[in-house]
């Protein structure tokens, strides 16, 4: 008994100061959700306090749900966003993973500048990307298409293919600041990012196949699809469910990806929004923060149920 106690009485600290570094700010969070609290009211400055006087009930949560006009869109945006990353990065880290898995020269060099995008800070990734990239004036989406339409030009001075390409229409270069694109921008940035990490869990678990299983197919006659699909796909099974939890996780509180490429116009996530009401309204925030733990924790109970449905197996 003694030789177990020691080891708890020592983890106590460490212990409680986790749970207080938890239940701290969640319960204010909590508090404030049902409290009119505004930093900036000269009609009711009693309401710049947060005091209990100013309860509102459920106030807040009825404001934010039926009335904050980008809280639904945010949810939405929120989900394709994490989507799109999650299938994009799972594809491309299976498909890099297998390529590199293969002996060739300079293979070290490769897994060292394939795995380098992943240790770039996000901010300083978004703004590469949005300006010297993506940009359609000065990035290399802008000198790309400027490029393909003085081939196009040259091209209408043949004498027979001319003809053909003069019924091109001159290309413009997407805007990935717009409204209706600014949400793609932010989904190739973040997977340009987030590829490695899983190339590298992939890449590992790829050197623990079994090569008899590998070598027993070629001789059955196996294609190479065969062999993926049956021998290399469930052996990556836990891998994927475990890339696909992690990413989820930080992928749900992405803030300065859209902050940096359009400012919330038109593209928020619910990070976003919670920015946009701390402002000013704190009540409002703390509500759409429980809501968004709330959201977080249905999707981590989801992930973790396929995560350990994928270990039991």
């Amino acid at each position: 008994m003694a030789n177990r106690s020691l080891p708890r009485l020592l983890q106590t600290p460490a212990v409680v100061l986790l749970l207080l570094w938890m239940l701290v700010p969640l319960s204010m969070t909590l508090y404030f959700s049902f409290i009119r609290y505004v930093l900036n009211s000269l009609s009711r400055p009693e309401w710049t306090k947060p005091s209990l006087s100013n309860w509102r009930g459920l106030g807040n949560y009825e404001y934010v749900l039926f009335k904050a006009k980008d809280f639904w869109f945010a949810i939405e945006n929120s989900l394709f966003i994490v989507g799109s990353i999650l299938v994009l990065t799972v594809t491309l880290g299976l498909a890099l993973a297998m390529l590199v898995n293969r002996s060739f020269p300079g293979r070290g060099i490769v897994r060292v500048l394939l795995i380098s995008p992943f240790f770039v800070m996000p901010a300083v990734n978004a703004v590469l990307w949005i300006n010297m990239i993506l940009d359609p004036v000065l990035g290399l989406n802008g000198i790309a298409v400027a490029g393909l339409n003085g081939i196009i030009d040259g091209l209408r001075d043949f004498p027979v293919l001319g003809s053909f390409f003069s019924l091109w229409p001159e290309f413009e270069p997407i805007s990935f600041r717009a409204t209706q694109s600014s949400a793609y921008a932010v989904i190739i940035m973040v997977t340009w990012q987030w590829t490695p990490f899983a190339v590298l869990i992939f890449m590992t678990s790829l050197q623990s196949e079994d090569e008899s299983q590998k070598e027993a197919a070629i001789l059955d006659g196996a294609n190479a699809w065969s062999r993926f699909r049956n021998l290399t796909l469930p052996h990556l099974g836990r891998p994927i469910a475990i890339v696909v939890m992690i990413q989820s996780i930080f992928h749900l509180s992405l803030y300065a990806e859209i902050e940096i490429v359009s400012r919330g116009n038109g593209n928020k996530n619910l990070p976003y929004l919670i920015g946009e009401f701390s402002t000013n309204n704190i009540g409002a925030a703390s509500a759409t923060g429980i809501l968004a733990v709330i959201l977080a924790n249905i999707v981590a109970i989801f992930l973790l149920r396929m995560v350990g449905k994928s270990l039991m197996d």
